[in-house]
């Protein structure tokens, strides 16, 4: 275990009620918790098990799917990947992300130009293997839920076969526990169908976003929440106690395979 050790999740507590006074289902799992000294460490760690998860899914799949996250943490560990990106087969590499604020392609806030400004410009990975979602002055123009549906259908024709998965879902994640553009107690945190929706709302701006909702994250093999600092403490140890996802978005991203909370010390101290 890269420079952390396990910390054991804490138990399951009283969720809240509903509008309509029953419990919140909220969803089991058995997490794995990653502890780092501080937030150079987290992004280092996180950077590693990424370029040797993504070489061993090429050893034994041929290919490797990756969902990316923004935020400076996201960014950071795209950067330590870039240092060992010369492991890497980036031809056999598909790249997604797992929200995108709906703004024109060359706004400095977009997601997908902060990951290629960091990482995806510096390497040679080929332009069709590079998934971005759409922005508002792209193919589908302003239309936002026209872009929602695009991104979904990609995932569809992509993912044809039942077990067709992705490899890791990196994702971080805010103080009030959301995480992609799933916010709680929204339509978005409450999808159960689709795997891609617009959200016009978002209490964080822009207000206009696209999002892959829980049952796409839940179609990942592993799912990493990357989490750092003080502020997000109270929702780590929320979403490991067993928040309900409409509540708490983070307690509903779990992978098929495992989950995995990379946390600094400041992030885990409510533990």
């Amino acid at each position: 275990m890269p420079g952390g050790g396990h910390a054991p999740p804490r138990r399951r507590r009283d969720l809240p009620r509903g509008p309509a006074g029953h419990r919140e289902s909220a969803v089991r799992v058995n997490p794995t918790v990653e502890r780092l000294p501080d937030k150079d460490a987290l992004v280092r760690a996180v950077g590693d098990r990424l370029v040797d998860t993504i070489v061993a899914a090429i050893a034994a799949r041929g290919r490797a799917s990756v969902v990316l996250t923004g935020g400076g943490t996201g960014i950071g560990l795209l950067e330590r990947v870039k240092e060992r990106s010369g492991e890497i087969d980036w031809a056999k590499v598909h790249i997604y992300w797992g929200d995108e604020r709906f703004v024109p392609a060359d706004d400095d806030e977009r997601n997908d130009k902060q990951a290629r400004e960091a990482l995806l410009d510096d390497i040679d990975i080929p332009a069709a293997n590079v998934h971005a979602m759409a922005a508002s002055d792209g193919e589908f123009g302003d239309d936002l839920d026209a872009a929602a549906a695009g991104y979904e259908q990609l995932l569809d024709e992509t993912f044809v076969a039942p077990e067709s998965e992705f490899d890791v879902h990196l994702l971080g994640m805010g103080p009030e526990g959301h995480v992609n553009s799933l916010f709680p107690d929204t339509d978005a945190v409450r999808e159960t169908e689709r795997m891609v929706v617009g959200v016009t709302d978002s209490p964080k701006p822009p207000p206009r976003r696209i999002t892959l909702t829980l049952p796409a994250i839940q179609r990942s093999r592993e799912v990493w929440l990357v989490v750092s600092g003080d502020g997000k403490a109270d929702a780590v140890a929320a979403a490991l106690g067993g928040a309900a996802p409409v509540d708490l978005p983070a307690a509903g991203a779990v992978g098929r395979d495992g989950t995995v909370w990379w946390l600094d010390e400041d992030a885990a101290s409510k533990l």
